[in-house]
């Protein structure tokens, strides 16, 4: 007979191991076939044997001014979005903490964008900065005034990555808001009792108590914000393709250019290993930054 403790980590195995078979399969083996690719030119041709050219790849990625730009887009679009997502997220949810008739259902309008389709909301957005009839040009310049003709969202490059920006934002704020409402009801009412006796006002509690106490819930979200917006793909995919003339061109969707249009699949792995260590890195040095505060 099997020990008590010894059959239950046979036991516990069995249920972790499903997970760990598919994590290794779709996660860790994708990650060391691409690194071994990034060495080769590769052919989808059986008959041509891939043929190993060593750092060239990675050469050329350097030298590859499309390749910088697509960074520097990734990184202004985590830049722009995350904060955007993290300050009207916890606006909301401050809002809809407070005891208010309906807070269910405002609670689920506003998480219903969390769990929309990229591609249905990337088409809606489409039609909203579309040049003629999108409702974007009509308050700007119908309603508000502020331009005198519609602008060419789309077709201008210094304008192309707006409604970008705004979609990731949008659609992102839902999520935001149920983690920091979960910040919220998590922490103990006797501190706000004891601001109120103190005669703390509102502005006082917020930025002593409430604040602070939120750390464990901005530090999360910063993380996996900042890793989802360098991951940034389908909005951009179906919204600009890349376009005009690459002005939104990300390193998702240039890596996806590279690899699946040009079939330069060993120059698309080698972006992939460096859109791969510079995530890691961030992720890491984002964990370091705030590695005393408790989640």
């Amino acid at each position: 007979m099997l020990k008590r403790s010894t059959h239950r980590k046979i036991v516990g195995t069995f249920f972790v191991l499903p997970g760990l078979i598919s994590y290794f399969s779709w996660t860790v083996y994708p990650i060391i076939k691409s690194f071994s690719m990034s060495f080769y030119k590769w052919s989808l041709n059986p008959e041509i044997p891939p043929r190993f050219i060593g750092l060239d790849n990675y050469r050329k990625l350097f030298h590859d001014s499309l390749f910088w730009l697509a960074l520097k887009n990734t990184v202004m679009y985590v830049v722009i979005t995350v904060p955007g997502q993290i300050i009207l997220g916890l606006l909301i949810a401050l809002l809809l903490n407070r005891n208010m008739k309906g807070k269910i259902v405002f609670r689920l309008l506003y998480y219903l964008p969390v769990v929309t389709s990229w591609v249905i909301v990337s088409a809606v957005f489409q039609y909203l900065f579309a040049t003629r009839g999108g409702i974007a040009n009509f308050l700007l310049k119908d309603i508000l005034h502020v331009v005198s003709s519609n602008i060419r969202w789309f077709s201008q490059p210094s304008m192309a990555m707006i409604p970008i920006y705004a979609l990731g934002i949008w659609k992102g704020i839902g999520w935001s808001m149920l983690i920091f409402l979960a910040g919220l009801q998590a922490i103990p009412r006797e501190y706000y009792e004891a601001a109120r006796v103190d005669g703390a006002n509102a502005w006082v509690t917020f930025w002593r108590i409430t604040l602070p106490l939120l750390k464990p819930a901005f530090v999360f979200e910063l993380v996996m914000l900042t890793i989802g917006g360098f991951n940034v793909f389908l909005s951009v995919y179906v919204m600009t393709g890349g376009g005009p003339r690459n002005a939104t061109q990300v390193l998702s969707t240039y890596m996806f250019k590279q690899a699946f249009q040009y079939f330069h699949f060993g120059y698309g792995a080698a972006i992939s290993v460096i859109f791969f260590i510079l995530v890691f890195t961030i992720a890491q040095l984002q964990r370091m930054l705030f590695k005393r505060v408790e989640v």
